[in-house]
């Protein structure tokens, strides 16, 4: 997909050559620069074809044109559900069913939501590189974002970094939570496992917070339960299932750190809401 950028030169950007910005505030790889390059109006300075050595005074206006060259190798473009519940030129907000997986891997090379977008991207005729801002695991439901070019991804990862870009989730955790938590604790590998993390001294910085909402006692075959809302300050591998089963609360059918209940849910209740 083909996407105008404009950029309007600060007081700090005067002298800079264009490349460095391309390369710095617009996130650009080579492959796009080049590509911009090749086009007569690709880069322009206040509406004037430049090179990448033109340099900039403050207060002017870079524009480039932006396009994939070529899809992501190895992502077959399959159909299947893809709910799109946002959508503009730069990012697409989407409602992940549970149980389907956002990138291919072994056991899933057609049924995730790689392959859904591609399947979308060939019917408009367009190319198509997956760049998932967050993921959620495949048993987790709700909304998940995904770029539509190089530049948003970037910008939407450093807000994702430095806390701008917020998630918020909906959880059945095991048993009753009376107040608000603050979950502060490091996440790691477990050793021989490559899948399950654990709380650990050396592990990555990871925070979470919690605010109980409503509580279920123990009725007609179903353990008590507390819905929560769950805000990852962090974005560690499964930092809030991990969290829960570190506090004493897993999440209600989490096979990995709690009690699997295939009769009641077959899958951790977690849903991004947010």
């Amino acid at each position: 997909m083909e996407r105008m950028l404009c950029y309007t030169a600060a007081p700090d950007d005067e002298g800079r050559e264009v490349l460095s910005v391309l390369r710095g505030a617009l996130a650009l790889s080579g492959g796009a620069i080049g590509r911009a390059k090749r086009r007569g109006d690709g880069i322009t300075v206040d509406g004037a074809p430049v090179t990448v050595r033109a340099r900039l005074r403050a207060g002017q206006v870079l524009r480039v044109r932006v396009s994939d060259g070529s899809s992501s190798p190895g992502v077959l473009p399959v159909k299947g559900p893809l709910p799109v519940v946002y959508e503009d030129a730069d990012l697409l907000v989407l409602d992940k069913p549970a149980g389907v997986a956002v990138h291919p891997s072994p056991g899933h090379r057609g049924d995730t939501l790689a392959n859904f977008l591609a399947c979308r991207a060939q019917e408009r005729g367009e190319p198509f590189i997956f760049r998932a801002v967050n993921r959620l695991d495949r048993g987790t439901s709700g909304l998940m974002a995904a770029a539509k070019n190089a530049p948003a991804a970037a910008a939407l990862q450093r807000q994702l970094g430095d806390g701008r870009l917020s998630r918020r989730y909906l959880a059945l955790a095991e048993g009753e939570i009376p107040s608000p938590l603050c979950i502060d604790a490091p996440i790691g590998r477990v050793c021989g496992s490559p899948l399950k993390r654990a709380v650990c001294p050396d592990g990555a910085p990871a925070r979470t917070e919690l605010r109980p909402l409503a509580y279920y006692p123990a009725r007609g075959g179903l353990p008590a339960r507390t819905l929560v809302l769950l805000a990852p300050e962090t974005g560690r591998t499964h930092q809030i299932r991990v969290h829960m089963a570190h506090i004493g609360h897993p999440l209600l059918g989490d096979f990995l750190y709690g009690t699997e209940r295939p009769e009641l849910l077959g899958r951790p209740a977690l849903h991004s809401a947010e």
